[in-house]
């Protein structure tokens, strides 16, 4: 354990600082790349920030699925072979919704300012 900052607000820090002193200074290809960069650093925070609560989320989701236990991997491993040999589809109780969290899940890491990512928190709304 370690003392503050944490990972994650060092990582925030980083982002905002090169966001806010560095890239206004910052032209043409270089900005881009800066921007690259600076993309990457805010979804490394979000990631740790989520990761954890998402990855506990879907774990309990697939346990109740499919009635196995194991770590997010091995069950996301064992679904998929279902669906592949047919003993699992849409119509198969609670598969829909799993999904449905999971990729919404994955959009709040990878994509939060998607639009219709944002359509669809508010729709839940």
């Amino acid at each position: 354990m370690q003392d503050e900052p944490t990972p994650t607000e060092l990582i925030k820090a980083v982002a905002d600082f090169l966001r806010t002193e560095i890239a206004p200074a910052v032209k043409g290809h270089n900005a881009f790349k800066l921007r690259v960069g600076i993309n990457a650093l805010d979804l490394v925070t979000r990631q740790l920030a989520q990761e954890g609560p998402g990855d506990a989320a879907e774990a309990v989701r697939l346990k109740a699925l499919l009635g196995i236990d194991g770590s997010v991997t091995e069950l996301n491993r064992a679904l998929a072979e279902k669906i592949a040999k047919g003993e699992v589809d849409l119509s198969t109780p609670g598969l829909k919704e799993h999904l449905w969290q999971t990729t919404m899940d994955k959009l709040a890491v990878d994509q939060p300012n998607y639009a219709s990512y944002k359509r669809e928190l508010g729709n839940k709304a």
